[in-house]
């Protein structure tokens, strides 16, 4: 039985923590899939390439409101999968190779199969050629989440795509049934759509993004209902082969036909897989490894990161956690925290949405004082280039201080936009500072931001002139 002075079980966010620092560690990776995680392989990464070619090949549809008139002749779908996974697959491979054979790696042992503990702080790997036991002084849990798959009658036997295999398709299809409603189904329906493709989503919900604040998931739910099929408020209940594909039966008797079925009904974390109870770690509801402040299990010296422990899933957070565990590993009696403060997300369909920090919602369920304002994108010179009539900036403030509580945007390149909030949340600047203390590039999008915060009043205050009147009156 093998012993190491650390054990990394997963190579997304897990596989950065070794640099020369580890060069004097015995230490294991264990990786029952390809190198690189999630992200890089079925997740952000593949996933926003496809975006952004989506996005070129949405351009004519909208194009003529501007008074060019353009045409989509055709996606080569092939031509786009093997550009992206052209780029990607090479990557897993080079960093799987890295860890086999680089010199770097003299004391890395890498174990390719599926850990399972078996005892406390006992991991048995499932290898080709039988099982190997490895025990460690410290362990580093990083092994991430898989799709969630529903209870729906059938879906064995009918087939389905998740996003891990959805993007690597031989053909485009004609037809593509979607169920799920958050970033993962908007963000795929936006792909193909674009593509051509015609796609129903199917929610058992009454909108879409329903985690985001409720103006910006009621909004974008509208959108999404004018660019494909979006069946609200339906259950799916059956699933069977047909000649021309599938056919998905819902709870009110509708049928719903396509040529591929994906399911995007979220993820869930690998701790069952790795069967962390048997070494004593905890597991919340969710079924997410619990973790203190310092990332640490509730046993010590195993360690755990990114989608395994965090409800957040985001690569950001990951690398960030995997930046706390590796100076805790090395400096055990200097640890420092993680920051989870004001974690920002965005999804990236059509329009983009991009948030931090508290929704309206989340705000009135605390109990806590505070003023909203908004900015539409139409209020704005580059929104006017852009013809943009429905994306806004929202914006949540302790009307007492002025600090910022909550932002979120619906529109183009939200998920850009929104950094100088994130940084203004941050780092502790209030509203006013942040409008009035800087310069803010005219006519750009950030300006989206500039009059959002000047928006931000106490109730019983009059709006301030917006950037656009104080220029007209000079």
């Amino acid at each position: 039985m093998p012993h190491y002075d650390l054990v990394i079980v997963g190579t997304g966010s897990g596989n950065s923590i070794l640099d020369p620092r580890f060069k004097g560690w015995k230490t294991a990776i264990v990786e029952k899939g390809v190198f690189g995680g999630t992200c890089l392989n079925v997740g952000c990464i593949p996933t926003k390439m496809f975006v952004h070619t989506a996005d070129v090949a949405a351009t004519p549809s909208a194009s003529s409101r501007l008074g060019v008139d353009e045409e989509l002749l055709n996606v080569r779908w092939r031509d786009v999968r093997d550009r992206i996974f052209g780029r990607i697959d090479p990557i897993a491979a080079g960093g799987r190779e890295y860890r086999l054979s680089h010199e770097d790696n003299a004391n890395v042992t890498v174990y390719e199969g599926e850990g399972r503990f078996t005892g406390h702080k006992e991991l048995t790997v499932t290898l080709p050629g039988g099982t190997e036991t490895l025990t460690a002084d410290k362990f580093v849990l990083a092994a991430g989440g898989r799709p969630v798959i529903p209870d729906i009658e059938g879906l064995a036997e009918t087939g389905y795509h998740t996003s891990d295999t959805i993007m690597r398709l031989d053909e485009l299809p004609s037809k593509l049934v979607i169920v799920g409603g958050g970033y993962i189904a908007a963000e795929f329906a936006h792909v193909f759509t674009s593509f051509s493709v015609d796609v129903t989503v199917v929610v058992r919900s009454g909108a879409l993004l329903r985690s985001e604040d409720e103006d910006i998931s009621t909004r974008f739910t509208e959108l999404a209902g004018h660019r494909f099929d979006l069946r609200l408020n339906r259950k799916p209940v059956r699933a069977k082969r047909t000649g021309a594909g599938i056919a998905l039966e819902l709870a009110d008797g509708e049928v719903v036909e396509g040529d591929q079925l994906l399911i995007a009904t979220g993820r869930t974390p690998n701790s069952d897989v790795l069967d962390v109870a048997a070494t004593g770690v905890s597991t919340s509801d969710s079924g997410h490894v619990v973790v203190d402040d310092y990332q640490e299990t509730s046993v010590e010296g195993i360690y755990a990161l990114g989608d395994l422990s965090s409800p957040y899933e985001l690569k950001h957070v990951a690398n960030h956690e995997a930046r706390v565990v590796q100076h805790n590993l090395l400096h055990p009696d200097a640890r420092i925290e993680a920051d989870h403060r004001f974690v920002p997300h965005a999804v990236f369909s059509s329009p983009q949405v991009a948030g931090v920090g508290l929704t309206e919602q989340e705000a009135r369920k605390r109990g806590l004082n505070y003023v909203t304002s908004t900015q539409d994108y139409a209020g704005i010179a580059y929104g006017w280039a852009m013809e943009d009539t429905t994306g806004f900036a929202k914006l949540l403030a302790d009307p007492e201080t002025g600090q910022l509580l909550g932002a979120h945007i619906i529109g183009p390149q939200a998920s850009t936009v929104i950094q100088p909030l994130i940084q203004a949340m941050s780092f502790g600047l209030d509203a006013h500072s942040m409008a009035r203390g800087q310069y803010w590039i005219h006519p750009a999008m950030p300006e989206l931001v500039e009059n959002a915060l000047l928006n931000l009043r106490p109730a019983a205050s009059p709006p301030p002139p917006s950037t656009e009147t104080l220029r007209a009156a000079r």
